[in-house]
């Protein structure tokens, strides 16, 4: 049994959901009390257990995902596999998925099915385009999202191609926001005693992110292009070379702080050219600003220009890399957390939560685990399946017993 003093103690997850945007869910809700069972496919597992980087076998975006989960190896291609689940679902609070839409109700699965048994159950679906529309039943990942919410378009420089990140940045906007809508689905439970169905599409948090970008659009007729490291609404801001060749971002993006910019430059006359008086001007001679920041910046070394920076309460920071941030007192302080319990991949660091919560001092990455490692506990603890009951199931392979 597990326990936790989180918020979400008491709660119990059941994680249908592979790759990468509905385990992120599973990992919020795991970050602040939830108990998370996680179904995987009894040979396979979750396909995320192959991604590289990995040392030692272990792949350790699976690991920072999973990590105090646990696994059930359960097939559900079979009729068996899925009538566990059914049983599952009745005796949890949340189940996440992120099958095609319509594929749970195919299999008997489906939120009106699950919720006949359960009806305070909130069934979290995560899909490519969501579970309504034209586009409902096409096959999505993070990609997609990038370039189909318009992301892709805006990110780069004007001479560049559109270009999609080089991580699973849709998927973990699209699986922090199910865990927000979990969350509150789970919050209208507490008033009503009436479950729900949250409806996240990978694309939809990252196109509400960049959304400017289509009011500007409906309003003005202006298709936003790429302009590199900067915003295309406050100047001046970007990332500039140091004298050392070492990297770091300034972004003045309000008056205050670009009239205090300009005072650390030696320039505080600048706030009174009627070019750089205010933000709306100072974007009219963008270029021109940015060509003066960079060459102030050039001419010292980083460490310099950021302890002038921070004198005058100017928003910037250094341009960090991994070997950067794993040595930061703040980082070690606040957000970085061991990952303990995995011999594969030893003592490593990882990002904690996403927040934090006065009342609670946050979970345990106690380990990572492997396919159908909990199975024989959890259909024990929850549908009280005897020691051969869990043999029969496992010898016609419906399940996997570690």
């Amino acid at each position: 049994m597990v326990t936790s003093s989180g918020p979400l103690a008491g709660v119990r997850v059941l994680e249908l959901g592979s790759m990468y945007a509905a385990p992120t869910c599973g990992r919020m809700l795991r970050d602040f009390g939830a108990e998370v069972i996680k179904v995987e496919d009894p040979v396979s597992g979750d396909y995320a257990r192959q991604w590289t980087p990995m040392k030692n076998g272990q792949s350790m975006g699976f690991a920072r995902i999973n990590s105090g989960k646990r696994s059930v190896a359960i097939d559900l291609r079979t009729t068996e596999g899925r009538d566990l689940v059914r049983r599952l679902a009745a005796q949890v609070d949340v189940v996440i998925e992120s099958f095609r839409p319509g594929r749970m109700a195919e299999w008997g699965i489906g939120y009106d099915v699950l919720s006949a048994d359960n009806p305070g159950l909130v069934l979290t679906s995560v899909s490519g385009f969501g579970q309504t529309g034209p586009y409902r039943e096409r096959p999505g990942f993070g990609t997609v999202a990038e370039t189909g919410s318009g992301f892709a378009y805006i990110n780069g420089w004007p001479e560049t191609p559109p270009t999609s990140p080089p991580f699973g940045f849709a998927d973990s906007i699209a699986g922090i926001s199910a865990a927000m809508g979990t969350a509150m689905s789970l919050y209208r439970r507490e008033r009503t005693g009436q479950g729900d169905h949250v409806d996240i599409a990978l694309y939809e948090p990252l196109m509400f992110i960049v959304g400017d970008m289509i009011l500007n659009y409906t309003g003005t007729g202006f298709v936003q292009g790429r302009v590199g490291n900067g915003t295309g609404s406050a100047s001046p801001r970007g990332v500039y070379e140091a004298a050392d060749g070492k990297w770091l971002s300034i972004a003045a993006s309000n008056q205050g702080i670009a009239k205090r910019l300009f005072a650390a430059m030696g320039r505080p006359e600048m706030i009174e050219d009627p070019r750089y008086a205010t933000n709306e001007v100072r974007m009219q001679h963008n270029d021109e600003l940015q060509e003066i920041v960079k060459d102030w910046v050039a001419g010292r070394t980083r460490s310099e220009v950021l302890a002038v920076l921070e004198k005058f309460e100017v928003v910037c920071s250094q341009v960090n890399d991994a070997s950067d941030i794993v040595v930061d007192p703040h980082y070690l302080d606040r957000t970085l957390v061991e990952l303990t319990g995995s011999e594969a991949l030893g003592k490593v660091l990882m990002p904690g939560p996403v927040l934090h919560v006065k009342s609670y001092d946050g979970p345990v990455y106690d380990g990572v685990p492997s396919i159908g490692e909990h199975t024989g506990e959890v259909l024990g603890e929850l549908l009280k399946l005897d020691g051969d009951a869990l043999d029969t199931l496992a010898s016609a392979g419906i399940v996997k017993v570690a």
